[in-house]
């Protein structure tokens, strides 16, 4: 299984009440990650970077690492439960 550290940027917004993962955007590093989630703060309900371990065959993440967080947002082990 070859696994490779991946950065993705996640925006939120509400559905119904509820917060709800959005556009799910890849960043080249972290600081790029970090970067873009502080530019789309201001237009999203909430917006959060991770740097993710992805199993390169199946697509599968694991591993999340929060980076940085924006606004109101909910955790990616609560968005996969």
């Amino acid at each position: 299984m070859a696994t490779a550290e991946k950065f993705i940027v996640l925006q939120f917004k509400k559905n119904r009440g509820h917060i709800v993962p959005g556009e799910m955007r890849q960043a080249s590093n972290a600081a790029a990650a970090e970067k873009l989630a502080a530019a789309m703060a201001g237009r999203v309900v909430g917006v959060s970077a991770y740097a993710v371990m992805v199993d390169e065959e199946s697509g599968d993440m694991t591993a999340p690492r929060l980076l940085s967080q924006h606004g109101e947002t909910v955790s990616l082990a609560d968005i996969a439960a």
